[in-house]
């Protein structure tokens, strides 16, 4: 069953000739027990979208449906109050009341529906226990880590069991560190509530690590949608695979096509490749990820041969890049290589051409 279904949605801001449109014929769902994140640049429409779903924003066209309850209907221009939607969100900022505690920020929501305060206190209670805050109810925001923080903005959307959970960029206020600590600890709590959650984010390793599925927005329309896997492995086009990943974008000119493989010449030199969409002849985009090349001191099949310019190092890796007056390549190396040339393997099926 979908517990959140939007269908065609529209939105601008401004009116007219000034319109600008942010969102241009939106259509997505997200499933019982599903995490669907909000994937793409500044702009994409990503953050709208999600405040439309919540009630912050208003669309111009377009239904969104939670569960079986119609909550947005451009046609019959109506529009439920946010305040009604019952779904649970964590912004940004946490948005915490600083003069408040911890139990009274997450028992908030309860007290504005007028719960009775011994529901409210075993409410509170039990979901502070499940997000390991439950010795921290007396305590004030100032008096708490960014990571306790965050969750106890995740603790008040949960507390009166909503059926989605909106997350805006929930981890982007953490360090490093504890952003890799925090989207494990995120992604078991919601498997293990059976949460439906929609994140927005534009971390593609951050969709990747949380989500079941993500969908990629490209200035207003879903580029692509499918498993973090596929949209890693099988980009349907050059957006979504540059922005999946981190890669080697090159120039070619496609002089030979067979059933999807490729003959392109890159910098002069003939490449075997695999075509992505519709490719004959022409002009053409080979593309690579960085960790798909492979570096060799010998003359190597479908190989590129290249100075290297400089070996920069990741701690589990070093990142060396080759250069040839305009013409650059990265790549991985288990070790830091001595200055020369290298010829850098391309394998066929990981060359994909658009």
């Amino acid at each position: 069953m979908n517990e959140l279904t939007v269908n065609d949605l529209h939105l601008d801001y401004g009116t007219g000739a000034h319109a600008n449109q942010i969102l241009k014929g939106v259509s997505m769902h997200l499933q019982r027990g599903e995490v669907v994140a909000l994937l793409g640049p500044s702009g994409s429409g990503k953050t709208t979208l999600l405040r439309a779903v919540a009630g912050l924003e208003s669309p111009k066209s377009g239904t969104i449906d939670i569960g079986e309850r119609r909550v947005f209907d451009g046609a019959r221009k109506f529009e439920m109050a946010a305040e009604h939607r019952s779904l649970g969100l964590v912004f940004q900022s946490y948005a915490l009341w600083p003069h408040k505690t911890v139990f009274d920020n997450v028992a908030y929501g309860l007290t504005l529906r007028k719960m009775g305060k011994s529901d409210i206190a075993s409410k509170v209670k039990e979901v502070l226990g499940q997000l390991g805050l439950g010795h921290l109810g007396e305590r004030y925001p100032h008096q708490l880590s960014g990571g306790q923080q965050q969750r106890v903005a995740i603790a008040r959307a949960l507390v009166y069991n909503p059926p989605v959970i909106l997350l805006d960029e929930p981890l982007s206020n953490l360090d490093a560190k504890l952003r890799e600590e925090a989207r494990a600890f995120l992604r078991e709590l919601i498997v293990r509530l059976g949460l439906s959650a929609l994140m927005v984010t534009h971390d593609q390793g951050e969709a990747m690590a949380i989500s079941d599925r993500i969908l990629l927005l490209n200035n207003g329309k879903i580029e692509q949608q499918g498993s973090p896997q596929s949209m890693y492995e099988t980009p349907e086009t050059l957006f979504t695979a540059e922005f999946m990943g981190s890669n080697n974008r090159l120039q070619g000119q496609v002089v030979a096509a067979s059933d999807g493989a490729l003959t392109v010449l890159v910098d002069g030199v003939s490449m075997r490749g695999t075509a992505r969409g519709a490719r004959s002849g022409g002009e053409a985009t080979p593309l690579i990820r960085v960790e798909d090349v492979k570096i060799s001191a010998q003359q190597v099949d479908n190989a590129l041969e290249l100075p290297l310019l400089t070996c920069m190092y990741l701690g589990d890796r070093w990142e060396c890049l080759f250069k040839r007056g305009e013409f650059s390549l990265r790549a991985y190396s288990k070790h830091r290589l001595e200055a020369g040339s290298y010829w850098l393997h391309m394998p066929p099926e990981k060359l994909w051409v658009f």
